[in-house]
């Protein structure tokens, strides 16, 4: 399986092993955006639709581990993040979408506008079809994790492993709290699916990122 190990793309501590001539091309937009030490910040609690561009080839399997830790931001009850894979573009304004992309989010709101979202601790799959145009394709229920949003153990990083098979459109979320099992999610439309950037982005609150589990 190809692996793709996304932040490395833009942690310049990896630069003693990759080298830098090897970083891929990355480009912040929206939102506050900077590297400290090992991890990449987002700092403005405020911007709903903060990205960061990743030039990255995309096709067949791919996996994408990370680490997220909470910064701030969510007190008022909304904040979320997530990433789109198998990108066709990279627009440096603010969008809702991101190109010809899926949108792999995370959610938690304690009061959505759109019916279709569960209250609280929630996972989304999005098709971007243009910088304005989404559509939700599903959301899931993950409140059974809400126990864990605690400050003591949102002080750490929580780690991420997400697989995507562009060739057959079978997305594998793995359970943090358990990285042996996994949610089997599907993407739909024209298969097989390919893409040259990836964009991480957060709404309403700041996160901090580094690289691997």
């Amino acid at each position: 399986m190809k692996r793709f190990l996304f932040f490395l793309t833009v942690i310049a501590l990896t630069a003693a092993v990759y080298g830098q001539n090897q970083l891929p091309e990355h480009r912040f937009a929206t939102g506050s955006w900077s590297i400290r030490g090992e991890r990449l910040f987002q700092d403005d609690a405020r911007a709903p639709l903060a990205k960061v561009n990743i030039r990255s080839d995309q096709s067949g399997p791919m996996i994408w581990e990370f680490n997220a830790r909470y910064e701030s931001g969510a007190e008022d009850g909304h904040g979320g993040f997530g990433l789109h894979v198998f990108g066709d573009s990279a627009f440096g304004g603010a969008a809702w979408g991101a190109g010809q992309s899926w949108l792999l989010w995370l959610n938690y709101d304690e009061n959505p506008l759109n019916r279709n979202i569960q209250r609280g601790l929630s996972g989304q799959i999005y098709r971007s079809y243009s910088n304005s145009w989404m559509d939700l394709v599903a959301s899931y229920d993950l409140n059974e994790y809400a126990q864990y949003l605690t400050d003591e153990i949102l002080a750490d990083p929580v780690s991420f492993r997400i697989t995507v098979n562009g060739d057959t459109g079978e997305v594998r979320v793995y359970d943090p709290t358990d990285l042996s099992s996994f949610y089997s999610l599907q993407i739909s439309g024209k298969l097989p699916v390919k893409g040259s950037w990836t964009a991480l982005r957060t709404n309403g609150m700041k996160v901090s990122f580094g690289e691997g589990l």
